[in-house]
């Protein structure tokens, strides 16, 4: 790198082109961008950068090089004629001064225009046909490279990186001292960026140079990609794809048509925000809705009309989308965000789908985008997916009647079906878990929703320079990356559709053979009932949901009030055992557990306070402390009515606090409940049976309280990374999860406590059955349902077994052992459903993606054939369309051929899948023939064969 600022070998006194033609000219200049290093004198640069005037050349001085141009050597650039020709008629360009942004700088050009001959255009076509793009039409004096502008699109569409950012580093290329700096045209180039975008736009899509119908002519939607993968009828769908055999018109709901169906997810994004700066009439955009943006006028005069709409509460959890949308917008912002309705599978934006956001996720702005998206969709039967669906979907048809009544889903043939994403699920209550899930639904595959999410974690870097845009530039701007996101979404999905199709095959296998396990171990009417109610529920979800308990497990106040009627049956019957005539045994006992936890709550103060924690704090403790002691005396002198011999034990007790020589502390002081004595001393066991009906249910209402604390915690979480924004916002939500952290450690702690007396309780009492519904909590099974080991999800079951809804009685409870079994064949069921649909979808969309390019490929090939004599007068003009389109058609053949070479591994897969489903469930068949082991032994086999054999 050091010799490159020195001459290096090359130290001639002669130029090396033109010495052998006996020139003796001194070589002094050096281009920086020609391969090679060659020296030259001055008129051979000339002569070898004719065709090359940006390239960038630099001078020995005797010293050292300094840098040159070839503008001072005299290169300039002849528009209208081949390098080295001369023009008859010169035309310089205003006073020798011309810009041209280049992607090596910004270089100052003497340009040339030609006026003579038929080759003689106006200016900006001459710099056009040189692949210099003007900044303007009249007189221009500054252009860019075609080269720049596709490198500075491709850079953006990969890196966000901004048009500032851009072009300071041309003008740090051209001059890095700052001594020196090249005129300013950042206010050009960035017109000429946007308007490159835009007729690249156009282009692509056949509308910007179409000779019979002229660019506003363009309908809205139309410049945006589809996706190949969805169903288009007339572009990837059969001709007769509507009509059915007369066999599978029974099953047409819920077998067949979902491989037609619509997937769309709904979403908004608050990191898109625009602040309250210039205006439409300013800056209008380019495209009028031509692409992915709604056009302008007609949404906000829609808004206009429903600018007083109030939206419901939520009656779900808080669902701060809907309870925030009635607040005022941001301060000094005209969008708080955009909305956008995507293809929930293949993560597309669509057409006429995406607009802004003034407050929140009003259900008006949300009902428009879906209107504008489904607008002309003649599918039968779609999915809808959104994160607050079950609110904006309760009153969808009244507030859409208003808008069209002819809308699709006003048409009774059409099949909707509301579904909330899969990561977004937990935060639902209990009911719309089951009943908006797409784990359970038919015909949804392995689908979860979330696309919208993914998108945009791709499109949230550009946020903070969008924010800065006037309306226009800003959707012209997200318009043309919602475009390049599409577009490699559809190059890639060769490789997306067979990774996802090795997936799905090979975990198939093993939810299949769980079920087949499970439903052998069964009786065939049990099967042939539980079957028959799930069909029910899914073909009409106001049927009882079959995944939902039906048996309820007792709480603890259930069971102090079967303990309250077993003691007045004693009473009764004179088998009363009760010692104090305030103080039952049940009493007792549950005051025994009121003290325990009231111990853990005063341990955790404790735990808080620290060397300078203030006086104050240390005061309110040690009055907590004082008011425990004293409830634990007054609790252990009816102890000594019902447990005498714990008299020995608060001896051990005495005796060891004199050893220590000094007492425990107060949350530390031994109750000696039943299940703490264990059998250190005698006792009536009809107080350890009142304690184990205790503790269970305190078990059980502990996991319940746990799960909705972890709930809430996800939420929060979700809440705090979407929308809180700065060190006030995010302190507050700080303040929250540590609140709710606190919530669940309390519920962990006092599930431990309770799954310990249980475990010392049940060798006492000889029970069993209990270890199927309580287990070890570790700290690694305290955490929400999406997060899976292994990151696998709920539709994997390999969750925390808190999760699992599987809760088998203790009690011997035929009816609750049976309901619990239902809920996990019918799981088992639907996953291995999902699965076996996923395969089928993904088949499906391979050959729908192969359709559609065919159909495309012969759609540019049959307009190309339009432009002929009759409608293209000029020869040069139909060749470069007739090119244009052939070079599309082309393209997509070859992305087609690319695709059936990668997926030419399916049928392979399809064969060893088969294979291996017909050995598993060979196995499974021999084995339960062989079995002789209790049927809940079978049941606990078959649930865990999934996890295993994944």
């Amino acid at each position: 790198m050091i010799n490159l600022d020195g001459r290096g070998p090359n130290t001639s006194e002669r130029c090396p082109c033109c010495a052998p033609e006996g020139l003796d000219r001194y070589p002094e200049f050096e281009c920086l961008d020609c391969w090679g290093r060659y020296l030259r004198c001055k008129e051979c640069m000339v002569a070898t950068h004719t065709a090359h005037p940006l390239h960038r050349i630099r001078r020995w001085n005797g010293e050292y090089f300094e840098r040159s141009s070839l503008k001072s050597l005299g290169v300039r650039i002849q528009l209208g004629h081949l390098p080295g020709q001369p023009c008859a008629n010169p035309q310089i360009c205003f006073n020798d001064d011309f810009i041209i942004i280049d992607g090596r700088g910004i270089h100052s050009v003497g340009l040339d225009y030609c006026g003579c001959g038929t080759l003689s255009q106006t200016r900006f076509v001459q710099l056009l046909r040189y692949r210099l793009y003007p900044a303007t039409t009249t007189n221009p004096k500054t252009a860019a490279t075609f080269r720049c502008l596709e490198s500075y699109e491709l850079l953006s569409y990969e890196s966000k990186v901004s048009s500032f950012e851009y072009y300071h580093a041309l003008v740090r290329l051209t001059d890095n001292t700052g001594t020196h700096p090249p005129k300013n045209r950042y206010p050009k180039f960035l017109l000429m960026i946007r308007q490159w975008r835009y007729l690249k736009m156009l282009k692509r899509s056949a509308r910007g140079h179409d000779p019979i119908k002229p660019a506003t002519a363009t309908n809205q939607g139309e410049c945006a990609l589809l996706c190949p993968a969805c169903p288009q009828p007339g572009k990837n769908l059969p001709s007769d794809w509507k009509e059915l055999p007369e066999n599978k018109k029974f099953v047409f709901l819920l077998v067949y048509s979902w491989h037609h169906a619509l997937f769309i997810g709904i979403d908004a994004n608050f990191r898109l925000k625009r602040k309250n700066v210039s205006s439409d009439r300013v800056d209008p955009d380019l495209g009028k809705g031509f692409a992915y943006f709604v056009e302008e006028s007609e949404y906000k005069e829609y808004l206009t009309r429903h600018q007083d709409e109030v939206e419901p509460k939520s009656t779900c959890s808080r669902h701060d989308a809907v309870n925030l949308s009635n607040s005022k917008p941001g301060q000094g912002h005209a969008a708080t965000g955009v909305g956008t309705i995507e293809c929930a599978r293949h993560n597309m934006k669509r057409p006429m789908a995406v607009g802004d956001l003034q407050r929140g996720e009003r259900y008006c702005n949300i009902d428009y985008l879906f209107w504008k998206s489904l607008i002309n969709s003649v599918l039968e039967r779609i999915y809808i997916s959104y994160d607050i669906v079950c609110q904006w979907s309760i009153n969808l048809q009244k507030r859409m009647a208003a808008l069209d009544h002819t809308f699709v889903i006003f048409n009774g043939k059409v099949f909707i079906k509301f579904l909330v994403p899969k990561f977004h699920l937990p935060a639902h209550i209990s009911k719309c878990r089951s009943s908006f899930s797409f784990n359970y639904t038919v015909g949804v595959g392995r689908t979860d929703g979330e696309a919208p999410e993914r998108g945009w974690a791709e499109i949230n870097p550009l946020a903070m320079s969008t924010k800065e845009m006037g309306p226009g530039s800003r959707r012209d701007i997200l318009d043309a990356h919602f475009g390049d996101y599409n577009w490699r979404k559809i190059i890639g999905m060769g490789s997306t559709l067979i990774r996802k199709f090795t997936v799905a095959t090979s975990d198939m296998v093993a939810h299949v053979l769980a079920h087949r396990g499970l439903e052998l171990s069964l009786p065939r009417d049990t099967v042939t009932e539980w079957t028959a109610a799930v069909v029910a529920w899914e073909m009409d979800p106001s049927k009882p949901n079959p995944f939902e308990v039906q048996v309820d497990l007792p709480t603890q106040a259930a069971v102090w009030r079967e303990l309250a009627e077993a003691e007045a049956l004693d009473l009764a019957t004179g088998k009363d055992f009760t010692l104090d005539a305030n103080v039952s045994p049940s009493v007792f006992i549950s005051s025994g557990l009121d003290l325990e936890a009231e111990q853990r709550a005063v341990k955790t103060e404790t735990n808080k306070m620290w060397l300078h924690s203030q006086d104050r704090q240390k005061t309110k403790l040690q009055l907590r402390y004082n008011a425990l002691s004293r409830k634990i005396v007054a609790w252990s002198r009816f102890q000594q009515l019902y447990i005498p011999t714990t008299v020995i034990l608060r001896r051990e007790d005495t005796e060891a606090d004199l050893r220590r020589k000094a007492p425990l502390p107060t949350y530390a002081y031994p109750l000696w409940l039943p299940s703490h004595i264990k059998t250190k001393v005698s006792f009536d066991l009809r107080l350890a049976e009142i304690e184990y009906k205790l503790r269970v249910a305190q078990a059980r209402e502990s996991l319940e309280s746990l799960r909705r604390n972890l709930q809430m915690r996800s939420y929060l979480r979700k809440f705090k990374n979407r929308f809180s924004r700065g060190q006030g916002a995010n302190t507050r939500a700080r303040n929250a999860l540590d609140g709710v952290n606190e919530r669940i450690m309390n519920n962990a702690n006092e599930y431990r406590a309770a799954f310990d007396a249980i475990v010392s309780l049940t060798t006492l009492l000889g029970k069993v059955g209990w270890e199927q519904e309580f287990k070890v909590l570790a700290d690694g099974d305290i955490r929400e349902v999406s997060e899976a080991d292994d990151g696998q999800s709920e539709g994997k079951r390999l969750v925390s077994w808190v999760w699992k809804t599987v809760q088998y009685s203790e009690m011997g409870n035929d009816d609750t052992f049976r309901d619990t079994l239902r809920i996990e064949w019918c799981k088992l069921r639907a996953r291995a459903m999902r699965f076996v649909e996923e395969v089928e979808l993904l088949s499906v969309e391979m050959m729908r993606v192969l359709q559609f390019f065919q159909w495309q490929a012969g759609w540019w090939r049959s307009i190309g054939s339009t432009w002929n004599h009759a409608t293209v007068k000029s020869d040069m003009r139909r060749e470069g369309l007739i090119g244009y389109a052939k070079r599309q058609a082309a393209m997509r053949d070859s992305l087609s051929a690319h695709f059936v070479w990668l997926w030419s591994m399916v049928p392979r897969i399809m064969a060893k899948v088969q294979g291996d489903i017909a050995e598993g469930q060979a196995d499974i068949m021999a084995k339960a023939q062989a079995e002789t082991t209790p049927l809940r032994n079978i049941v606990e086999d078959a649930g865990s064969l999934s996890g295993n054999m994944l």
